[in-house]
């Protein structure tokens, strides 16, 4: 049995603190062992295809998920190390996300070991949707970068890859229009979202940022990175790319002389071998990005969830007023509405709208009911867990 946390008027020493971590870390193994043998059984019983673990029996296949475990426990040892440096050096630490990340390995490479899990994204690898689809699936996740949003869709349909990621609203700059515009057309679920605090950082194989004469990025990049690009490279060209790690790529692959930066994530500088000129280069200090997760399938509800609509709202005086009022009657909160051109008719119209709740929850069927008879188009787009911020 792991030891109890004793009263806090109670000292005890660095090496009791020792001694109680490694017997809690001793107990997590066994039950992540039990747990791995559990999950290796009935796996087993339907086999993935282009998997490793049809070779192996249900034991194999336990053992070698249990060694998985046993490397990412080093991991979460490693995570206690950072903590200790954040406390000596008075930073923050976030110890939830730190503890989510590690678990959310665990149960990846349990599964990674049986059936990995493909997922498409926007490449190249280094992107912040591919940081994303690591945030959601850890990782054992088998990587499919693709070049655009609509390949990333079409992946899913068609069924070569599991989930999707794309990114759909980004707290400085809104809506994303290009994943919208395909969630109209597509029959793809939304199975669940992200929320990933965006740190841009400006890259280079320049020695000085005084060498830089132009900086390739996304547009949404160059976007939310505008002052501090005008204060600090004024005149400096900037260059639109498909993604931040196309751009770091291209400053990759020019010339150290040729003046070539990019805006990408820190793990894309360390990817590619380029020098960080700045970090946290953003206008916004809280910018964050919301993705989804495309699947084939509705999640069950968890309590705490999220539905995404897709609405049209009736064209005839009072027509927005009546397609809001069944969530003001049922008391249903909404986090968010956005409008796109329909491109059935010029100047119609459809409608976003994120609430609170699962379409299976039983005051939603009233509203779902409500809405089909005052709408011509009411769809469901998913309802998901809602994202831990």
């Amino acid at each position: 049995m792991p030891p109890r946390l004793p009263d806090e008027s109670i000292e005890v020493s660095d090496a009791e603190i020792s001694d109680a971590l490694a017997a809690i870390d001793q107990s997590i193994l066994e039950q992540l062992q039990l747990r791995a043998a559990w999950l290796a059984r009935s796996s087993a019983a339907k086999p993935a295809e282009d998997s490793d673990a049809t070779a192996g029996s249900v034991t194999d296949l336990a053992s070698q998920a249990t060694q998985r475990i046993t490397d990412v426990l080093a991991t979460a040892k490693a995570t206690r190390v950072q903590y200790h440096a954040a406390l000596s050096e008075q930073r923050e630490f976030d110890t939830r996300t730190a503890t989510e990340s590690v678990f959310r390995d665990i149960d990846a490479l349990c599964r990674g070991q049986l059936a990995p899990v493909k997922v498409a994204f926007l490449g190249p690898l280094g992107t912040y949707t591919h940081d994303a689809a690591n945030h959601q699936f850890g990782a054992a996740m088998q990587a499919i970068p693709v070049d655009s949003f609509a390949e990333i869709f079409a992946a899913v349909e068609n069924g070569s890859v599991d989930y999707g990621v794309a990114p759909i609203e980004n707290s400085t700059e809104g809506a994303v229009n290009q994943t919208h515009d395909l969630l109209v057309t597509s029959q793809l679920h939304i199975c669940g979202e992200v929320r990933l605090r965006i740190r841009h950082c400006l890259m280079s194989q320049c020695e000085s940022p005084s060498d830089i004469r132009a900086v390739h990025a996304h547009p949404q990049s160059l976007a939310q990175c505008r002052d501090w690009l005008n204060a600090q490279l004024p005149g400096v060209e900037l260059v639109s790319e498909p993604s931040n790690a196309a751009a770091a790529q291209l400053a990759k692959q020019a010339d150290a002389n040729s003046g070539v930066a990019a805006i990408a994530s820190e793990s894309a500088a360390d990817r590619y071998g380029l020098h960080l000129m700045a970090k946290g280069i953003e206008d916004t200090a809280n910018n964050t990005t919301r993705f989804i997760v495309l699947g084939r399938h509705q999640p069950a509800p968890t309590g705490d969830d999220a539905t995404s609509l897709l609405i049209s709202a009736p064209n005839k005086p009072g027509g927005l007023r009546r397609m809001l009022q069944p969530f003001e009657d049922a008391g249903v909160s909404m986090t968010r509405i956005e409008s796109r051109p329909a491109r059935t008719q010029m100047w119609d119209y459809v409608f976003f709208i994120d609430v609170s709740g699962h379409c299976q929850d039983e005051h939603f069927a009233n509203v779902l009911q409500q809405l089909k008879e005052e709408t011509p188009l009411v769809r469901v787009l998913g309802s998901y867990p809602r994202a831990k911020v």
